[in-house]
């Protein structure tokens, strides 16, 4: 078949259909290449955009990558429905299907292991912010009577206890945040602590204090919701926001770095979602 393959993952064979309507890259449905007991996920894809050089251009194009990265993504979430799939780094592409067979030989070990591993398993994400505003909660010169400081050595005073009360929110919050990571990773599998996240990258408002990703078997997902909801009651400040994402493949959890998923995130995702 002409054109390119884009791959989304790699999973073992699975018998429950994919939705009829799924679109992936380049508005082209999903297809399945089977190998030595595994599966691929891949789009036929022109090769006038993703052949190695208009493919490099096309990745600076923050518009195309936007698009490009959720339908990746969406393509990702149809599989975690119905099976564990082992993502691919974004824009993953191969000549054609003897060179898709010829990688996914060639890593047959590393794709067995990590789904076995990860069989049933899926990841939720936590966040916790310190929202705007909230750090000058109890700080000179918030309240009805500030004003213009009188003097210089007002201004200072004002200065000073602003300070103290950054310090003190953010040192509040960054204890709460190591409670709650703390008590979900002693009921998840596995934890994954990540960066946190820039707020001028992500659109969030706020300063992220925790970013962290927990493996889950889907069995325990209800439960493991409800655990984070009870903690929420627990948030020491109304300016302490908790952010719960997923379920989400095991991104964080492959065992190597997939591009933007290093980070915590998932391709495309919008981060009020993975």
């Amino acid at each position: 078949m002409a054109g390119l393959r884009y791959v989304y993952a790699v999973c073992r064979p699975f018998r429950s259909a994919l939705q009829s309507q799924l679109t992936g890259v380049a508005g082209q449905p999903p297809r399945q290449l089977t190998h030595r007991g595994l599966l691929a996920v891949y789009s036929t894809v022109p090769e006038e955009d993703f052949a190695e050089e208009p493919l490099r251009a096309r990745l600076e194009n923050l518009d195309w990558l936007t698009e490009t990265a959720r339908a990746h993504q969406g393509v990702i979430d149809a599989l975690t429905v119905v099976t564990t799939p082992l993502p691919l780094r974004l824009a993953t592409v191969f000549r054609d299907d003897s060179a898709l067979r010829t990688m996914m030989e060639a890593r047959e070990a590393y794709f067995l292991r990590t789904l076995d591993r990860l069989e049933g398993r899926v990841e939720w994400g936590v966040k916790v912010y310190v929202e705007q505003g909230a750090e000058d909660a109890g700080g000179a010169g918030t309240g009805p009577a500030a004003g213009k400081p009188a003097s210089g050595r007002d201004y200072l005073r004002r200065r000073r206890a602003q300070t103290r009360a950054h310090e003190d929110t953010w040192q509040t919050a960054v204890e709460f945040a190591g409670r709650l990571h703390a008590t979900l990773s002693s009921y998840a599998e596995d934890s994954r602590l990540h960066n946190p996240q820039s707020a001028a990258l992500s659109g969030d408002s706020g300063r992220n204090v925790l970013n962290a990703a927990y493996l889950v078997p889907r069995d325990d997902c209800e439960e493991f919701v409800e655990l984070v909801d009870r903690t929420k009651d627990d948030s020491p400040g109304t300016g302490i926001r908790v952010e719960l994402t997923g379920p989400w493949a095991a991104y964080s959890f492959t065992g190597e770095a997939t591009g933007a998923e290093a980070e915590g995130g998932r391709a495309g995702e919008e981060r009020k979602d993975p």
